[in-house]
């Protein structure tokens, strides 16, 4: 197996040194702590988070519409949640035959995509939190060498993201060190860049993709990645900043950052769970947080029913948490 993935490694190197400056220019790219345009700009990305693409299928949601509306809201980037029992009860091939329609959609209006392997739970020893999660690290492999294949000459899906919530609560999701969840993402990595060497690969620490306070002492010892932290509300209590700057934030100091989940909700309504209630307060500090530190964002959930909701129905009525960050991202996106 040690040799396997020795193998995998140096065809990794070998393929990034092969990529043309033509074709690399056409991708965003990171530079310090910064994403990079492909004009040579740092790029923000404040987005939405998609339900996943199954389920939005099955509803008769998957369509131009959605897309269109995210983008109207201004967002700039989106993310398709990839369930791993989901992908599997529709078929590989008509799910990603589904997802190749909607990153047409997406650059049609004007959004990057990122790709989320959405499972909560510890890869190494295959236990998740829920049997929807349920894979295992060679289907995981699988399905990133299919990604990197089927998109190595797609811009627009411009981060890949490993791993949603990487968990380990002891008797429930077995036992996982930083030093072994490390070696499993640079061996995932390592396979993508064999097929697309151009692809930015975003690594989540543990507690639910919130904690990478060991990337202090032991990075991810790759390239072109950025770093993946999920800070909803009740993850830490207020005042939030100094935390949040202890748990996560100092990474952004060095490399690229982006929150793929983000989010609140009132207790009152839909859904609401540890660790997502709250009020437009967190909405104000975790956004005026990011743009201090330059740091990307997508907010979950641009759905109905996956909770914290950013709609009510599909006719796109904004929630509570809707309206904030649908007022926020326009503005942003006008300025």
């Amino acid at each position: 197996m040690k040799s396997k993935i020795l193998i995998i490694s140096i065809l990794a190197v070998i393929f990034s040194a092969c990529a043309s400056d033509s074709t690399s220019a056409e991708w965003v790219t990171v530079k310090g702590n910064k994403f990079i345009d492909p004009q040579g700009n740092e790029l923000i990305f404040r987005g939405l988070c998609f339900s996943d693409p199954v389920k939005l299928v099955s509803e008769g949601q998957w369509n131009e519409r959605y897309f269109a509306e995210a983008a109207d809201w201004g967002a700039n980037i989106v993310r398709f949640a990839v369930h791993p029992t989901n992908l599997n009860r529709m078929g590989w091939e008509e799910t990603f035959s589904a997802m190749d329609q909607g990153i047409e959609w997406a650059k049609k209006h004007g959004l990057y995509v990122i790709m989320d392997w959405h499972s909560i739970g510890n890869l190494k020893d295959a236990k998740y939190t829920n049997t929807m999660y349920d894979t295992d690290l060679e289907e995981t492999l699988k399905f990133w060498k299919t990604v990197a294949q089927r998109y190595n000459d797609e811009p627009a899906v411009a981060l890949y993201e490993i791993f949603n919530e990487p968990t380990v609560t002891g008797e429930d999701t077995g036992e996982c060190t930083w030093e072994e969840w490390k070696g499993i993402q640079e061996q995932i990595i390592d396979t993508i860049r064999v097929y697309n060497p151009n692809a930015i690969c975003l690594c989540a620490g543990f507690n639910w993709a919130y904690d990478l306070t060991p990337v202090a002492s032991a990075p991810i010892d790759r390239p072109n990645i950025a770093y993946v932290s999920h800070p909803y509300p009740m993850k830490r209590s207020e005042p939030w900043e100094e935390q949040w700057e202890v748990d996560f934030g100092f990474v952004a100091d060095t490399y690229p950052v982006i929150c793929t989940e983000i989010g609140f909700c009132l207790e009152n309504e839909l859904g609401a769970h540890i660790p997502v209630i709250s009020t437009d307060v967190y909405g104000k500090h975790i956004t005026e947080y990011f743009e201090s530190k330059g740091i990307s964002f997508t907010v979950w959930c641009f759905d109905t029913t996956w909770s914290p909701t950013l709609i009510e129905d599909w006719n796109f009525t904004p929630t509570t948490q809707g309206r904030f960050f649908k007022e926020y991202l326009q503005r942003k996106a006008a300025e």
